[in-house]
């Protein structure tokens, strides 16, 4: 068994969360309280991290990824949920769209921005597979237009709203599209989302056929397949069975106490944000950037690690399960919640949205980026989240 599972902290953390969650839920904590909650609610988030890299150590690339991206997404339609169903007047209507949007612009900028500057932090040059991620960036683009842009345009109901009919069709056209891409990530084209290895060296007889500038003496450096590059992501072996069923029973403690306490915590945000004159929807960027914390560290930590195509598989799949599977779980949750849904957004944030999917796809369609594009991206981020809190 790795190393890496005999942690202590990733096996109490989440028996702790539990235990706060039973000790708090209902109450309304204050002062010291509330941030001792805070300091278990991020320790409960790491702890997610561990264990679902333990088991995506288990299952292999590109599972790995879909594990995490699909236990964000838990989280997320439960913080939502919670939410909608605790806010006061019409100030739900709009959070399943600011948190789906933030996800989206964390995910296509945020964490493609980090992760690519840390894997060119050497003046190196980031290599990943631009079929898959190419897939993946299409597969995100018609997901947020379908369920983001087009109730701003739709005209059967007033507002940013789409009619029960318009919603439905939203919500199986997301989860098909979901269920598309997890087959074709998985199972058709798999080797399209595994890490790519350094760029071939050209064969020694091409080399002499070139002629005399070829006739140094160049060592021979052997050409490396995607499995190569895979078992060198962890030099311990892999985690036994019996290692992984314990990480994904830890794995669900971890989530559910990240859910539940991030509802005892959520008063404490709304009026925290209220306080310091912020919009509702940075409601929606706080639960954005809580959920997606595992997601941007295990991406990072693949970055650094030179497997730049694991972190697109985090990043663009979280993209994709947030739109793909929280708008269709919102939209059945409507029968049972009171007041509308706003999915449409509005200039600003459609602005962001296009120069954000045009500007990743010049970033993936070549199959290596630079510096350059890890800035662009940050660039975009940081005005998405200045314009989140100062609209």
């Amino acid at each position: 068994m790795p190393a890496v599972v005999a942690r202590p902290l990733p096996i109490v953390v989440p028996l702790v969360g539990l235990l706060a969650l039973a000790a708090t839920w209902g109450s309304k904590p204050h002062g010291v309280a509330v941030v001792l909650i805070g300091l278990v609610l991020a320790g409960a988030v790491l702890s997610a991290v561990h264990h679902a890299e333990v088991i995506a150590h288990r299952v292999g690339e590109p599972f790995g990824s879909l594990v995490l991206a699909v236990a964000v997404t838990v989280i997320e339609v439960g913080l939502i949920l919670m939410l909608m169903t605790s806010a006061t007047g019409d100030d739900g209507a709009t959070l399943a769209r600011d948190t789906v949007f933030a996800a989206v612009m964390i995910t296509v900028n945020g964490i493609l921005g980090i992760s690519l500057l840390v894997a060119t932090r050497r003046g190196g040059v980031a290599r990943f597979n631009a079929e898959g991620s190419g897939t993946a960036l299409a597969t995100v683009a018609t997901l947020a237009t379908l369920t983001l842009v087009l109730p701003s345009f739709t005209t059967s109901t007033p507002g940013a709203e789409f009619s029960a009919p318009q919603l439905a069709f939203a919500a199986l056209s997301s989860l098909a599209l979901y269920g598309s891409f997890v087959l074709v990530q998985t199972r058709r084209h798999r080797d399209y989302f595994l890490p790519v290895g350094p760029p071939a060296q050209e064969p020694v007889e091409d080399r002499a056929a070139a002629g005399p500038a070829y006739s140094e003496v160049v060592l021979e450096v052997p050409t490396r397949r995607p499995e190569d590059e895979i078992d060198d992501d962890h030099h311990a072996d892999p985690p036994t069975d019996r290692a992984a069923y314990a990480s994904l029973a830890l794995l669900l403690a971890a989530l559910v106490s990240v859910v539940g306490l991030a509802k005892v915590e959520s008063k404490p945000i709304e009026n925290a944000i209220t306080s310091a004159g912020l919009p509702q929807s940075a409601v929606g960027v706080v639960i954005a950037l809580l959920v997606l914390a595992p997601e941007t560290l295990a991406a990072v930590r693949a970055a650094g690690r030179g497997r730049m195509q694991v972190s697109l598989n985090l990043a663009l799949g979280s993209a994709i399960a947030s739109i793909g599977l929280t708008i269709p779980a919102i939209a059945l949750a409507t029968n049972w919640l009171d007041g509308p849904l706003l999915l449409g957004l509005g200039a600003t944030q459609m602005t962001l949205l296009v120069i954000s999917m045009l500007v990743a796809t010049l970033t993936i369609v070549p199959g290596r980026a630079t510096l350059q594009q890890a800035m662009v991206h940050l660039v975009l981020f940081g005005a998405f989240i200045v314009l989140a809190v100062n609209p």
